[in-house]
């Protein structure tokens, strides 16, 4: 059967997926990887893009709308007498050489990097890094470097984003891998419950079936960029009841060769 014409069983038909259970190993780990795929292309498409825009941002940023600075002893150090905010469009932007903005008013923002007077600050998705600059204290550090810091960075963009998302590829791999060896083994629980002859090979194949459904839920709230909440939860509920109902349909040990 077609990889793609099973993807499509997968989403409803758990009698179909219990047909699977005695297909090579080697066909379901390539679904696995189709789905894994399929799975991180909207992840790597925003992340890709909001990278480029970030870099591209803060290039003209430091050339238009900061004033010259240095990171110095372990301090920002510029002619600025106040606070500086820039919001671009939904990312904000934070300059303060005063020490009036704390860390914590910059986790306040969604997304947000700030250079404060003693750190820097980066906000992703509400969660925050901090970077001491007495991690460096010998070292002086001028807006003119980090121009250049940026721009090296916009010339390697071709190099990074295929990079980045290989990485991302490969742990979602292993994260989905890891998850479908776990589900495999609530299905030979399962199937003890349900009185199915089963062994872990065939609970494993069917275990990385069951995921579809879920698996393609949330790609399509990313897609469409939709926070789903308790999302680790309804993953592994939903397909735990898809991996049960699978079970299911596999006839009774009594009448299973």
């Amino acid at each position: 059967m077609n990889v793609f014409v099973q993807l499509w069983k997968s989403l409803y038909s758990p009698k179909d997926i219990a047909r699977f259970r005695f297909q090579g190993i080697g066909k379901t780990i390539g679904y696995l990887f189709l789905l894994t795929l399929l799975s991180v292309l909207p992840t790597f498409y925003y992340a890709s893009t909001s990278l480029a825009e970030s870099i591209r941002t803060t290039s003209a940023l430091l050339r238009n709308d900061l004033p010259p600075f240095s990171i110095e002893n372990g301090e920002l150090q510029s002619a600025a007498t106040e606070p500086i905010h820039i919001d671009q469009g939904g990312f904000t932007i934070i300059f303060d050489s005063t020490g009036e903005v704390t860390r914590e008013e910059v986790e306040r923002f969604p997304n947000a990097i700030a250079l404060l007077k003693h750190e820097a600050v980066l906000v992703a998705s509400h969660q925050a890094q901090h970077y001491s600059y007495a991690t460096f204290p010998d070292v002086t550090i001028t807006d003119e470097d980090v121009h250049t810091f940026i721009t090296s960075l916009q010339s390697l963009l071709p190099v990074l984003i295929p990079l980045f998302g290989l990485v991302l590829y490969v742990l979602a791999c292993l994260g989905k891998f890891i998850g479908v060896c776990v589900f495999a083994l609530f299905g030979l629980l399962f199937a003890g419950m349900l009185d199915k002859k089963l062994r872990y090979r065939h609970t494993w194949i069917m275990a990385a079936y069951a995921i579809t459904l879920s698996t393609i839920f949330f790609t399509l709230m990313e897609t469409v960029q939709t926070i789903v909440p308790y999302s680790t939860f309804i993953h592994w509920f939903v397909s735990l009841a898809v991996l049960f109902l699978a079970i299911k349909e596999v006839p009774a040990a009594r009448a299973n060769s």
